[in-house]
């Protein structure tokens, strides 16, 4: 929380997120840290509540609108870690197989789970993963908000509810039981989906009951920042040099061949391209929405973009390994 705190009064993008996962690192480094289980689950149904009260019915029918610029960019995603994979497999000496799944940025989770499925080691993915989810939380918020300053779009924007106390607790209530639900069926992320489903279907119909207070959503922000930090042990850290450098290597190039990617596509669909860039970058759904609601861009629609491509990535991913393999791309 202290670590939040400080880089939140800095003014770093991210603050509460990034001050306390490298605050939690720091103390890894040195002793035992382990978080207490509920946290990330809570964060998570806190940060879907909030990010869901940016939607209504314009702001929805916006972001359809917008699903065929979501659909190419998730595939073109996915044939980036095919891209990539072959290098990373160089510098890591691993199996390209492994590189691929290494590469991919579909979600540590997501992409453990479809590596486990074709029977590719768990571990080099989870390590590969968690690197690139922190760096892009380290470094993509400051470089986006140094590029792209805060521009209001009013076809994604939508003023928060007034806060009610019985409202938030009904709210409260459906989403973690949805999220109870959805977890039973073996979902990755049940818990901000499942806010997120409440809240969007609440904002197509009858309006938000409540809004989400900043406080709340600051502290989930800590919340996912302490389970990223704690992650961040000696022993993780120094275990595979090697995977290491592929990783911060690949990354690099991932974030620039996306960003690339992100600006003909925005302007193609006549999308926001700060926004676009967002829901093109290599990280996490939550850690990307978050970055996108402290830098005012189009939350919905970057929340629309990372969303289509953790679906695509669970329909895709296999098969248009097995199709690189068959003609010959990763040879």
């Amino acid at each position: 929380m202290a670590g939040g705190a400080v880089a939140a009064w800095l003014g770093v993008p991210l603050g509460w997120m990034i001050g306390a996962m490298l605050g939690v690192a720091l103390l890894a480094w040195f002793t035992e840290v382990a978080a207490w289980e509920p946290v990330r689950a809570v964060s998570l149904l806190l940060l879907g509540l909030g990010l869901g009260q940016t939607f209504d019915g314009p702001v929805i029918a916006a972001v359809a609108a917008a699903l065929p610029a979501m659909v190419a960019a998730g595939v073109l995603t996915i044939l980036a870690g095919v891209l990539l994979s072959r290098p990373f497999a160089r510098m890591a000496r691993v199996e390209r197989r492994t590189g691929y799944f290494c590469t991919v940025p579909g979600g540590i989770t997501v992409m453990a789970v479809l590596a486990q499925r074709e029977g590719v080691p768990i571990a080099p993915v989870t390590l590969a993963q968690s690197i690139r989810m922190v760096l892009v939380v380290l470094v993509f918020p400051p470089l986006l908000a140094l590029a792209a300053p805060p521009v209001l779009d009013s076809v994604f924007q939508v003023p928060r509810p007034p806060f009610a106390a019985g409202g938030f607790a009904l709210l409260l209530a459906a989403a973690g039981l949805l999220a109870l639900g959805l977890r039973r069926f073996g979902l990755a992320n049940p818990w901000m989906f499942g806010a997120l489903t409440v809240t969007v279907a609440l904002a197509a119909t009858v309006g938000m009951p409540s809004g989400v207070p900043s406080p709340l959503i600051d502290a989930a922000q800590v919340g996912l920042g302490m389970v990223l930090g704690q992650r961040l042990t000696k022993r993780f850290l120094l275990s595979a040099p090697r995977l290491m450098t592929a990783s911060v290597a690949t990354m690099a190039l991932l974030v620039l061949l996306l960003g690339l990617l992100a600006v003909p596509l925005a302007l193609a669909f006549g999308l926001p391209v700060a926004a676009v860039v967002l829901g093109l970058a290599p990280g996490g759904m939550p850690e990307m929405a978050i970055t996108a609601k402290a830098l005012d861009l189009a939350v919905p629609l970057v929340l629309g973009f990372h969303l289509t491509r953790v679906v695509l990535c669970n329909l895709l991913v296999g098969p248009l390994w097995r199709l690189a393999v068959r003609l010959g791309w990763v040879a």
